[in-house]
């Protein structure tokens, strides 16, 4: 007895690469048919969704950011009182409008009991990037940024910070 093999479906491959199956021709098969990848289809709606996150949270993220700069400024303006109060116990004095906050770096002439630097960087601009300002008020003193539109008074971010508040 002989036996023979199963014989597949597929018969013969012609003249441009298909395959016959039986009576009906295959399609000749491509080498991009057997790679993954996306449809354009695809990487718009991924585009498309990527947009919608962007949209919704970028101005979350934005509107944080602008709502920080008056608490940023609080905290520079109390590390300033700070370091005034060690100017003063150091020489005797709040320094006077003329000097400024730059005495809290560098030494004022005449000042012999001045022992600063008492801030370890530069004195900062507050964060809308304008100066502090620096007054004395009688015996005390007031240090103080007019916000966000640098102008006396205004709300919400427009808002001055006070070093007195």
């Amino acid at each position: 007895m002989r036996h023979n093999p199963p014989q597949s479906p597929l018969k013969a491959c012609d003249a441009y690469g298909g395959v016959s199956r039986g009576d009906r021709p295959v399609a000749p098969t491509s080498r991009l048919s057997n790679q993954a990848g996306f449809t354009l289809i695809e990487l718009l709606v991924v585009m498309v969704i990527i947009g919608l996150l962007v949209a919704l949270v970028g101005p979350n993220v934005m509107g944080r950011a602008e709502k920080a700069k008056p608490q940023a400024a609080r905290v520079q303006i109390e590390n300033f009182a700070s370091a005034l109060e060690m100017f003063k116990l150091d020489v005797g004095r709040y320094p006077t409008e003329e000097e400024g906050l730059s005495v809290l770096r560098q030494a004022p002439s005449g000042v012999e009991r001045w022992d600063g630097p008492y801030l370890r960087k530069q004195v900062p601009k507050d964060p809308w990037d304008r100066d502090y300002v620096y007054r004395r008020a009688g015996k005390d003193f007031e240090v103080l940024s007019y916000g966000a539109d640098g102008a006396t008074g205004g709300a919400d971010v427009d808002a001055d910070i006070l070093s007195s508040e």
